[in-house]
């Protein structure tokens, strides 16, 4: 038994983080044949939002975005929706939740969205400093009787003062600060991600022995860091999957968008499990491995 991808949605069509990730959460359930209803809880993993956007809770608003839940009669099904945030870590954080609540069977369905966006939702990645792109992904997950999904998930965090941050100066921001966001990386940042990175995925890789059989995603906090996190753990370079990083990093829906590219392009169809690795922010670092279902090409 476990919890497996049904299915995933990708929306790179707006400047807003909250409807990207809706239109995803929309796609996702088209591909999958659910129902709105059929989902009984949304988490929202992405970051960067909107008009820096604090209050209310960004995931009642992606619900709002993607029509779930929107029905008040009293025998109608609710969807329970929050936002876990943990940087670029926040997808595999979500899938751990997720798998409590879908192995308990106090859920039918769980939806995770992730996604960032420039706050003034105008700028993108490539017309200044601010390194990550717009786009929004979803990724429907359900139980499953048979062997295949997620494992355990693996988190670790590093020491010292953060690689990576991200905030609004209020000191110098003004009356447009919630269209401005100042992020600051170490210049040492994306060694000390890859540090914690390849320990989360050696710990999710402990007695597993078919390197040959398992495809590589990971966190982009630069285009190398997969590249070079395959070489430290041994997976070969033509196992790793990433995700179009035309526009800039994807940053918390990097996983989803990866995993999409690949099932979309028939790539995984060699491999029996995919390592799913997230990097980001404190250093921090989740790690899983994920048995591919049989029709995994169909799943998605």
């Amino acid at each position: 038994m476990g919890v497996r991808i049904k299915s995933v949605g990708i929306s790179r069509e707006t400047q807003s983080s909250v409807e990207n990730s809706g239109r995803a959460a929309k796609q996702s359930l088209e591909r999958a044949g659910v129902r709105p209803d059929q989902v009984s809880v949304l988490i929202n993993a992405g970051v960067f939002r909107d008009q820096n956007t604090v209050e209310p809770a960004v995931s009642a608003l992606i619900q709002k975005a993607a029509g779930i839940g929107l029905e008040y009669a009293k025998d109608d099904p609710r969807t329970f929706s929050f936002d876990l945030m943990n940087g670029a870590t926040g997808v595999l954080n979500a899938v751990g939740v997720a798998t409590s609540l879908l192995e308990t069977g106090s859920a039918e369905h769980v939806l995770i969205v992730s996604g960032d966006g420039h706050p003034s939702m105008s700028r993108t990645a490539a017309a200044d400093d601010f390194p990550y792109a717009t786009s929004g992904a979803a990724l429907l997950l359900e139980h499953t009787d048979e062997p295949d999904g997620f494992g355990r998930v693996h988190t670790v965090n590093g020491e010292g003062t953060p690689a990576v941050e991200a905030y609004v100066d209020l000191s110098t921001m003004g009356s447009v600060g919630r269209g401005l966001m100042t992020v600051d990386r170490e210049p040492d940042f994306a060694d000390r991600l890859l540090t914690v990175a390849t320990e989360a995925a050696q710990a999710a890789l402990a007695g597993h022995t078919d390197l040959a059989g398992t495809a590589l995603i990971a966190s982009t906090p630069t285009a190398e860091f997969p590249k070079q996190l395959a070489d430290v753990l041994g997976i070969e370079q033509d196992s790793v999957r990433t995700p179009d990083l035309t526009d800039g990093d994807p940053h918390t829906a990097s996983l989803p968008q990866a995993y999409d590219r690949a099932v979309i392009t028939d790539t995984l169809k060699d491999f029996t499990h995919v390592l799913f690795v997230a990097a980001g922010a404190g250093p921090s670092a989740a790690a899983v491995l994920y048995r591919l279902p049989a029709f995994a090409g169909a799943a998605a």
